[in-house]
């Protein structure tokens, strides 16, 4: 499964929101410096999606806020 992901470093309030595209817009309370904010979306999607941090790719925009992400086991 690959999924459109737009975050949001340094959140207040962490959490995820589905968008009408059927992306989804996830707040981290990382801060986007050394890989720091995509660790902490890695575990927040497994936890979401039910599946281990191993399952969850980043295969688009690592250094970007939106992100693409696939998904085995899905």
């Amino acid at each position: 499964m690959k999924l459109k992901v737009k975050i949001i470093p340094r959140a207040q309030q962490p959490g995820i929101e589905k968008m009408a595209d059927a992306s989804l817009k996830v707040r981290l309370k990382a801060v986007p410096e050394k890989g720091l904010a995509n660790d902490e979306l890695m575990a927040v999607l497994a936890d979401y999606f039910k599946v281990s941090k191993s399952q969850i790719k980043i295969i688009g925009g690592f250094k970007a806020r939106n992100k693409l992400i696939e998904i085995d086991g899905i």
